[in-house]
């Protein structure tokens, strides 16, 4: 598992328009993005292929990595990084055994530290905690704080992303206690300058030594 993910992690939010997407995804490309969460619930599966695609193609030019949320199916057939796995999404050591050992695997892990340990356990190269913060996306899931990212530090040799809520102004806290990875959505793609504000996330990383 040799990949180092550290960054912000831009998860695609839901557009009808295609276009849109694909060029608010560049404009976060643009501005030193490397890890992009395919992420649709609403599109018909021959959409999300043609996006997927399209996605692929647009973050191989960037050197960036691809991911899809909850679709291993849909991961193999575009070729993407890697898959990002939810509580109810599936086995995650068959998801490994599926992937291989050279793409990402990532699970969703809420705010339990011991079903981090599990998914560690399981072959996954990241976990993701939250709500960090009260998140507009799901305003009732229960908040993981600070204490979760220092906690998974020390005990954890996989990856952490922080994920709901995250803003510019409230990320450092999280850096500073280990958060790898930063999901952000709303607060990425309702920036004026979406490469403006995806360099400022990347700058927040090179700022605090975790």
């Amino acid at each position: 598992m040799g990949h180092k993910l550290r960054g912000l992690y831009a998860i695609t939010p839901e557009y009808e328009d295609g276009t849109r997407l694909l060029s608010e995804i560049e404009a976060a490309l643009a501005g030193g993005c490397r890890i992009v969460q395919y992420r649709d619930k609403t599109s018909a599966m021959p959409e999300c292929v043609t996006r997927a695609r399209a996605l692929r193609e647009l973050t191989r030019r960037f050197g960036a990595k691809l991911l899809i949320n909850d679709d291993l199916a849909l991961t193999v057939l575009v070729g993407a990084d890697g898959v990002h796995l939810g509580k109810d999404d599936g086995n995650l050591m068959a998801a490994r055994a599926m992937l291989g050992p050279n793409r990402i695997l990532g699970a969703s892990c809420y705010a339990d530290l011991a079903a981090a340990q599990a998914a560690a356990a399981a072959g996954v190269d990241y976990v993701a905690f939250g709500a960090a913060y009260p998140s507009p996306t799901k305003p009732n899931a229960p908040l993981a704080g600070t204490d979760l990212f220092f906690a998974a530090k020390t005990r954890l040799t996989v990856a952490s992303c922080a994920i709901g809520g995250i803003t510019l102004d409230n990320a450092p806290p999280l850096i500073a206690a280990g958060a790898d990875l930063l999901a952000v959505i709303t607060d990425l793609f309702s920036a004026p300058d979406i490469t403006a504000r995806a360099t400022a996330y990347q700058r927040l990383f090179e700022e605090t030594q975790s």
